[in-house]
């Protein structure tokens, strides 16, 4: 059922994942929507679909848990071209279908516009465990441009559309995610590197501050940045990315002037712990804000402190 309360739905994950048979028990039989069996060669991806389908270990398991019960939940797509569908949601569940031997998966066919699939096909992604930067930027950035085209339409007769209440659409997108909107927006700063400094921020060989203070440099500049790393045979610290950065905005980002910002020895990053969003979203509720979470997390250092200072009393 449609979800409630101050987020702002646009579209509802038990729509994407239930089946037919859960959706009746619901008493939503009127939606018309019934699973029916699709050739998989009658199903194409969906267009710039920025989540990576690998052939990986969860891969493995994915295809054997299909050999054993089937594919528990349908595929959902739209009406394509010449009798094909596009996959909006279950890309994953295809290919290990396809691995699996299987000529047919269970879909739910829903005729969808393109930003409607573009923002259902993003909801239903972002909430898998592991993403990669690139991954998480460019689908940010899709569904950032399909709610701008949305607000910006002109409302049809009878049609029902969200209430964006004023908001930036960077912080509409926050509400769907567990991320701030200045988070948010700086993830699809990334969208600006060319692909190989993005592949090297995936592969965690820079890091993600540097790689957004480098998404500001020109494309010819981020080539030369490849050069001076290869001379250097060196990532970027923040302060180093931040000093390019500078360069490029004074006018003088030349390959030799990043080769001897890059060339420096590096100065010690001052102390400091950090602590990945994806390893506290496990300790709070999804609609967690970073500011909440560490609220709660300095009182119960307090909490532990003062516990210590009394054993030590003791």
């Amino acid at each position: 059922m449609p979800r409630t309360g101050g987020k702002f739905d646009l579209s509802s994950y038990d729509d994407i994942f239930s089946t037919q048979e859960m959706r009746e028990s619901e008493g939503n039989p009127q939606t018309g929507e019934m699973v029916q069996q699709l050739r998989l060669d009658t199903l194409i991806p969906f267009k710039n679909h920025p989540f990576k389908v690998k052939d990986d270990e969860d891969m493995d398991k994915t295809v054997d848990s299909i050999r054993q019960f089937g594919v528990l939940n349908p595929v959902i797509v739209r009406p394509g071209e010449n009798g094909t569908y596009e996959i909006v949601s279950g890309h994953r569940r295809c290919h290990a279908s396809e691995l699996a031997g299987l000529d047919e998966v269970p879909a739910i066919v829903r005729n969808l516009d393109d930003d409607a699939a573009t923002i259902l096909m993003v909801d239903s992604n972002l909430q898998r465990e592991t993403i990669l930067p690139s991954e998480r930027a460019w689908a940010f950035k899709m569904k950032y441009d399909a709610i701008d085209r949305q607000r910006g339409r002109p409302k049809k007769e009878g049609q029902v559309v969200p209430n964006f209440r004023g908001m930036k659409t960077s912080e509409i997108l926050a509400m769907e995610a567990s991320e701030s909107y200045k988070q948010i927006e700086r993830y699809m700063k990334l969208t600006n590197l060319n692909p190989t400094l993005l592949d090297m921020v995936d592969n965690k060989e820079i890091a993600f501050n540097p790689a957004v203070e480098l998404s500001y440099l020109k494309p010819e500049e981020q080539t030369n940045f490849l050069e001076a790393m290869e001379y250097a045979q060196a990532t970027p610290s923040l302060s180093q990315a931040q000093r390019i950065k500078r360069l490029s905005q004074d006018g003088i980002c030349t390959l030799e002037a990043m080769c001897a910002v890059m060339d420096e020895e590096k100065k010690p990053e001052l102390d400091h712990v950090t602590l990945k969003n994806d390893v506290l979203k496990k300790y709070f509720p999804k609609n967690a804000t970073p500011r909440e979470m560490e609220e709660t997390i300095i009182k119960l250092l307090d909490q532990w402190q003062r516990r210590r200072e009394r054993d030590n009393c003791l």
